[in-house]
């Protein structure tokens, strides 16, 4: 599991890619574990991408995150 740096630097990679320093150490780990990829650019900077599992990881703590409200909502 991905900790709250982690996921924070996830969703930055999927809405602004290149504000996230391509190799920096929270981005290591995201490679390490494969949920970012590095992609260099026509001018030859790196920029992050999110890969499959990434991609993967955010829809499934989106569904958590609605699921959480849902009961919260129904619980009320």
């Amino acid at each position: 599991m991905p900790s709250p740096k982690e996921i924070s630097t996830l969703l930055l990679v999927q809405r602004a890619p290149h504000q996230v320093e391509a190799l920096g150490q929270v981005t290591a780990r995201l490679r390490q574990e494969e949920l970012v990829e590095i992609t260099r650019l026509p001018t030859g900077s790196s920029m992050p991408l999110l890969t499959r599992k990434g991609h993967e990881v955010l829809r499934r703590l989106d569904a958590f995150c609605h699921r959480q409200l849902r009961e919260r909502n129904e619980s009320e």
